[in-house]
């Protein structure tokens, strides 16, 4: 339905663009530096092992997952997930993916707020990503406004979530650059700004994500908004 409204490929269009531009950045960041290789001739997965010891992770575990850029760090089992190309690449992009998740396993070791935060949003958003805009669309067709603002508020989470997931994010990112740098995984200049590059071009596509929820919610409160305008 949303589809065919010319309103919401206005708001939803630059959005789509954003997450095109970020998704091919990142390809293209990760394809340029995952072929230079680091001076260390360290792997992700060696690498990996070298930094849980440092940072004190010890029941940090190390696992491979299929495909590609799918790497994740799991709290419920204290796993760090590493594709393939990660675990066995030596370049300056496996050793910048591999540590940015073990920053993700240094927050949840030190229980970190902004973590544990969006970590309790993510029920709220998997129960509000469907029922917020069910409740916002037959409030519309029954034109029961307040309904519909419900929908609004549920449907609000996912945008509350994005903005959580910046600062978990970034400091994941801080993490790792100091974590290479401090262990001697990485060791020249040229790595360092490989890394940097890498996990900036990372972090780009949750600040793309978080503009498009926030678009997808102004479209939704215009929608709303416009019902309450009509029955005045």
């Amino acid at each position: 339905m949303f589809f065919y409204d010319p309103t919401y490929l206005m708001f939803m269009i630059p959005a789509f663009i954003l997450m095109a531009l970020t998704s091919w950045y990142v390809r293209a960041s990760y394809q340029k530096w995952g072929r230079v290789p680091a001076r260390s001739r360290m792997t992700g997965y060696q690498a990996a092992q070298r930094l849980i010891s440092r940072g004190g992770l010890s029941g940090v575990q190390v696992q491979g997952v299929a495909g590609e850029l799918t790497d994740h760090y799991d709290p419920r089992n204290k796993t760090l997930f590493l594709s393939q190309g990660v675990a066995n690449g030596a370049s300056v992009a496996s050793l910048a993916i591999a540590a940015h998740e073990l920053g993700h396993a240094m927050q949840d070791a030190e229980e970190y707020f902004p973590l544990r935060f969006r970590s309790a949003l993510v029920p709220m958003v998997n129960i509000g990503s469907n029922l917020g805009w069910i409740l916002i669309m037959i409030g519309l067709l029954i034109r029961w406004a307040d309904l519909a603002w419900l929908g609004v508020a549920v449907f609000a989470g996912g945008a509350v979530f994005a903005l959580a997931t910046l600062p978990v994010e970034f400091n994941a990112s801080a993490r790792a650059k100091q974590l290479l740098s401090q262990s001697g995984v990485i060791q020249t200049e040229e790595e360092a700004r490989g890394v940097s590059t890498v996990l900036n071009a990372a972090a780009l596509t949750y600040v793309a994500g978080l503009v498009t929820a926030i678009l997808q919610l102004l479209y939704y409160v215009m929608l709303v908004g416009g019902l309450g305008r009509r029955r005045d």
